[in-house]
């Protein structure tokens, strides 16, 4: 039972952190740092990476998704220098959705460990972010 409680409260405090960010916004009319994440995924081909990116629009877990093309990648796979052509998605969300969009992207993603990690926001336009708050529903 403690551990359900554990788990529960977990699940919630990023939601909380969202709601005192954006009520923090609201009263002050400043951006907080940190509010908002660009999440990084390498995709294996140029098909991949637009499914990808319609299926997390289509949820609502992002704003936009920037789609870079040919990205060269050298990485180490099972003891060995690898290298690839690959696409990269730039992946614009709120941060207290990071963790469930990292979910939902390897359910889909064709590589056995993607590539998923972001970095937060520090600043950015007022309009693009009330429009961001918009566009990613809680």
């Amino acid at each position: 039972m403690g551990s359900e409680i554990l788990t529960t409260s977990f699940l919630t405090l990023p939601t909380l952190r969202t709601l005192v960010l954006q009520l923090h916004s609201a009263v002050t009319g400043s951006y907080v740092s940190g509010t908002h994440s660009i999440v990084f995924v390498n995709c294996p081909n140029e098909q991949t990476a637009r499914d990808i990116a319609r299926a997390i629009l289509d949820k609502k877990l992002a704003a936009s998704v920037n789609i870079l093309p040919k990205v060269s990648s050298l990485y180490f796979w099972k003891g060995e220098i690898e290298e690839a052509t690959e696409i990269l998605l730039l992946i614009k969300t709120k941060t207290s959705k990071v963790l469930m969009l990292s979910s939902y992207i390897r359910l889909l993603h064709p590589f056995e460990i993607p590539e998923v990690f972001s970095l937060a926001m520090n600043q950015g336009d007022v309009h693009y972010l009330k429009w961001f708050e918009e566009a990613v529903e809680d």
